[in-house]
């Protein structure tokens, strides 16, 4: 929450707006560098977030047993909920892309959740350290986004050459309109294949950044009025993160499916 007479509504959204960022090339925090500059709160809590996801699945599978604790069920549950959406779009023989939607809506999810956090909270611990700047949503951050789209663009084009090898250039010179109008064929490929990055990180990106944004317009409003559009937000935005967090591994699945199929 803003502190009356401290500093203003708009140097509080901005101050919450900015990134702690380290300069790469003079090794300085705070420092633009532009393409040299890196943004350590979004890679500190994309890594711990990791660290937290893979520890944990870790250590269920290493406490497995035949009659399942509650959280041997509630793993299960998320895994065969994945596999299950995979088998349904993916019908090829493949043990690679249940391991990559999983890893991607677990991961997804939680750099998501990491907005129903109290706006304050951890910036407020990171000032203690001397840190001036601290964003806790990764998901917030377009570099986090296009980092992930780029991978899996990166993915579609390798299973498109693994699974059509040679007829690849064909399918994009001669469909959808046949040889004759090849040069409009490779446009549109062209078209369609850099659409599918852009879509993925600016659709995830604009909903986190817009969720991130209202909970800081909620957090400088009076003490005794933030409490209900803030509960009733929240509420709302579970569904959000969550969606979003769906929606990329889905279209993931369907894309690198594009890649195995005919045009």
């Amino acid at each position: 929450m803003a502190e009356a007479g401290t500093i203003s509504a708009g140097q509080y959204i901005q101050h919450h707006l900015e990134h702690l960022t380290l300069n790469l090339k003079t090794l300085s925090l705070g420092e633009g560098g532009g393409f040299w500059s890196l943004n350590l709160d979004t890679t500190i809590i994309s890594l711990l977030i990791a660290i937290f996801i893979f520890g944990g699945l870790r250590l269920v599978a290493a406490r497995m047993q035949e009659i399942p604790s509650k959280t041997q069920n509630f793993a299960e549950i998320i895994i065969d909920f994945v596999n299950g959406s995979v088998h349904e779009i993916f019908h090829h023989k493949t043990v690679f892309l249940p391991s990559l939607a999983l890893t991607l809506f677990l991961w997804i999810f939680c750099m998501n959740a990491m907005d129903l956090l109290p706006v304050d909270f951890i910036p407020r611990i990171a000032g203690f350290f001397g840190m001036p700047y601290f964003k806790s949503v990764p998901t917030a951050d377009p570099n986090t986004t296009f980092a992930l789209s780029i991978s899996v663009f990166l993915l579609i084009i390798f299973f498109n050459i693994k699974a059509k090898k040679h007829r690849l250039l064909k399918e994009m010179f001669t469909k959808p309109f046949g040889p004759y109008l090849f040069p409009i064929n490779f446009v549109f490929r062209l078209v369609e294949e850099c659409i599918k990055p852009l879509s993925l990180s600016l659709r995830l990106f604009g909903n986190m950044f817009a969720g991130e944004l209202i909970f800081i317009l909620i957090a400088i409003m009076p003490f005794w009025i933030q409490w209900a559009p803030g509960g009733i937000w929240a509420i709302f935005h579970i569904l959000v993160i969550t969606l979003q967090a769906f929606l990329f591994m889905m279209l993931t699945i369907i894309y690198i499916s594009m890649a195995h199929d005919a045009h």
